[in-house]
């Protein structure tokens, strides 16, 4: 989830636009590779996080500098210590069927003397847009400005683009847990085998965050830390921002029923088919969930190469317009896999964390209902987990309150993560 009113500012629409609208250079551009001398055949699983590429892509030399840049995004800099720099990392990853691929991602490194870093991992909103992932930055803006923060207050940020985004090959699998949770935690190894080169290296523990899409993706990496799926990384803290939690029971309900944001609700609801019938078969034409003229266009929309505005341009502004009776069946009452894959993502808080838990929410969240965090506090209180919900108030960033909670919960995310030990 990741959009905004676009009545009011198209240019917002799941921050799909970014790429046309950063806000602030990043000094230094540069254009150094370094290459990690492995092949491109198919590698075993037990390469997952291999490195394959790293190539420094900006820096912002001083503290002043990153306050600068973060004020021009309307991120708070006031916990700016240390210039940075932004490396793109390119790894070996599974996909969803757990084939051998590659996916990109987004490390910030601050330019302090510490050699042994505290880690954060920063799981973006959604996007559609190859470019608009977090590692494709050549500019500060909305996607960027999370992982910039938490370096220049002295942690590895380590930012996955997830599949299918940035330069890794294929479709992206929108709110798909699993492979969120894959793509996330072989970010880290990655990050953890590129520091050396920096003079550098990674501590064990990792602090989780996540906003919007990523606050799912945040709450599976933090499972699989904490079940000790690598033997180095271990969970310290949970901090997701304004997530999707429950997807069947939360956030289609308030789609279709109007309580939403109309366009974003046309969005999600066009993203979640397109992208779930490629991993699920939810149908077996376009015609069967979309109305024309829709039903010829849709997919090839989510392709990864169409921008924010050609979404804006090519989708319906009310989800009456976008759905045939069939398509909100399907949403409303899912059904076999559909509804089987559902449960899995729907299940994200039900576990019982073993370090300290915050769920952090804007109040009347246009994009992400807040039932959403209301269902993942019940269920990780009956796993006898006493998660602590940080009310934001209400934000906004260019007109939407869910993109302020992502500016607002990273301010306050960055002060609690700097006090834990």
């Amino acid at each position: 989830m990741n959009s905004a009113y676009p009545e009011r500012n198209p240019r917002s629409v799941f921050r799909w636009l970014s790429a046309g609208m950063v806000l602030a250079g990043l000094a230094g551009l540069a254009a150094t590779t370094v290459t990690a001398g492995v092949d491109s055949a198919a590698v075993p699983r037990s390469d997952r996080g291999r490195l394959v590429s790293a190539q420094q892509v900006s820096t912002l030399p001083t503290k002043q500098d990153v306050a600068a840049a973060l004020d021009s995004t309307g991120f708070d800099a006031s916990t700016a210590r240390f210039g940075v720099a932004a490396y793109r990392l390119v790894y070996r990853t599974v996909d969803p069927a757990g084939r051998p691929t590659t996916a990109s991602g987004l490390l910030v490194l601050p330019r302090s003397r510490e050699h042994h870093l505290r880690t954060v991992s920063f799981a973006h909103g959604t996007a559609s847009y190859r470019p608009d992932a977090p590692s494709s930055m050549g500019k500060v803006g909305f996607v960027s400005s999370p992982a910039i923060t938490y370096a220049s207050a002295g942690f590895a940020a380590v930012a996955p683009d997830y599949l299918g985004l940035g330069t890794g090959p294929g479709l992206h699998p929108w709110m798909d847990l699993p492979s969120e949770t894959t793509a996330s935690l072989d970010m880290l190894r990655a990050a953890r085998a590129f520091v050396p080169r920096m003079g550098r290296a990674l501590g064990h523990d990792v602090l989780v965050t996540g906003f919007s899409q990523g606050a799912s993706a945040a709450m599976g990496l933090a499972q699989s830390l904490q079940a000790g799926d690598d033997r180095w990384f271990r969970l310290q803290a949970v901090a997701p921002v304004s997530g999707a939690y429950d997807f069947r029971n939360a956030e289609l309900p308030a789609l279709l029923n109007g309580s939403l944001d109309p366009k974003a609700s046309v969005l999600y609801a066009a993203y979640f088919l397109v992208a779930w019938n490629r991993l699920h078969h939810v149908y077996d034409s376009p015609t069967e969930v979309f109305q024309a003229p829709y039903d010829g266009t849709i997919e090839a929309l989510f392709d990864g190469s169409h921008t924010g505005r050609q979404l804006f341009a090519g989708t319906p502004n009310t989800i009456n317009a976008l759905l045939t009776p069939r398509g909100f069946d399907v949403l409303r009452h899912p059904t076999g896999r559909l509804a089987a894959a559902l449960r899995v993502a729907d299940g994200i808080c039900a576990w019982t964390p073993r370090v300290p838990v915050r769920l952090y929410a804007a109040r009347a969240d246009e994009q992400a209902a807040n039932a959403n965090t209301d269902h993942c506090e019940a269920a990780l209180q009956s796993h006898g987990v006493s998660a602590a919900v940080v009310d934001l108030g209400t934000p906004e960033f260019e007109g939407s309150r869910h993109l302020g909670s992502n500016v607002a919960g990273t301010a306050a995310i960055v002060r609690w993560f700097s006090q834990l030990r």
